[in-house]
């Protein structure tokens, strides 16, 4: 009799929470949401397994999703089972043609595969993409000190328009193709961004290890403007590692998309708890 009535009480829990998410669902059906998936959920196989289950029901319930994904430490492991050697330039590896090969086997076989087969395996219908396919992702050259290291400078959305005519999910590896033939790594935050901006998405949600945007105090701002991102930057509340997501947010912001938020890939069912509940999780960034 006790174990029914702990049925009865967590049905009526789901139910009442369903009822709540409705009118969110509704909200975002025909929506484009870009997600960049990395970090520690990305190594784990059941952060993997729950990131695949969250896509596969927004696009259930008629959200576009598209995922762009890393995949540094994958690379950096094959770069040393391979015994390549890898120079520096402030900080940064310089991507050779020997090191491009490795990051493109990786990134656009090992990673983006496995990425497609989660979310396969959970009922949906995804496709793996690399940026220089159907010419995704056209690249200049980011600093000729980094070799082959891109930025994207044309995005053509039209296979990605194609996909979700047909309910398919793209997971897109951040490698593009130069105006001269050429194979660049691109950094997958700037990719995420600039698919985002042309697609003028109406969230890009950046999935990191922390828990959002901090204050100098170290709590979480669920909400900021561009403007307060600048004042951050520029009086070093943010710092380090953040630097560059905040400035892919920026960008992605003054090239179209809704809103950015950056949100902890860690944190069980982030996306659906960001997209699908009052209350959100991690920092939304949005122009004004």
């Amino acid at each position: 009799m006790k174990k029914q009535t702990a049925m009865n009480r967590d049905w009526i829990a789901t139910a009442r929470t369903l009822s709540e998410a409705l009118p969110y669902l509704k909200r975002y059906e025909g929506a484009i949401v870009v997600v960049k998936f990395g970090g520690h959920a990305m190594g784990d196989s059941e952060a993997m397994e729950t990131f695949a289950r969250d896509i596969v029901l927004m696009r259930q319930v008629g959200v576009n999703p598209v995922i762009v994904h890393g995949g540094g430490p994958m690379i950096n492991e094959l770069l040393d089972k391979l015994d390549v050697k890898s120079e520096f330039v402030r900080g940064k590896r310089v991507t050779d043609e020997k090191t491009m090969e490795v990051v493109e086997m990786v990134l656009s076989g090992q990673v983006n595969k496995r990425i497609v087969q989660a979310l396969n395996d959970q009922g949906g219908k995804a496709v793996g993409l690399s940026g220089k396919d159907a010419n995704l992702m056209t690249c200049v050259q980011t600093d000729p000190d980094l070799g082959l290291v891109g930025t994207p400078d044309e995005i053509d959305t039209s296979i990605l328009h194609s996909l979700f005519r047909s309910s398919i999910i793209p997971v897109i590896a951040p490698i593009g193709m130069g105006h001269e033939g050429e194979t660049f790594n691109i950094n997958g935050d700037t990719a995420a961004g600039a698919i985002a901006a042309a697609l003028k998405a109406d969230r890009l949600l950046l999935l990191t290890d922390v828990s959002g945007v901090k204050n100098q105090d170290g709590d979480v701002l669920t909400s900021l403007s561009s403007q307060q991102i600048r004042d951050m930057i520029e009086d070093g509340t943010i710092a380090g590692g953040m630097i560059p997501k905040t400035e892919t947010a920026l960008d992605a912001i003054e090239g179209g998309v809704r809103a950015v938020v950056i949100l902890d890939g860690r944190a069980p069912n982030a996306v659906l708890l960001e997209l699908f509940t009052e209350h959100g999780a991690g920092s939304l960034i949005r122009k004004a």
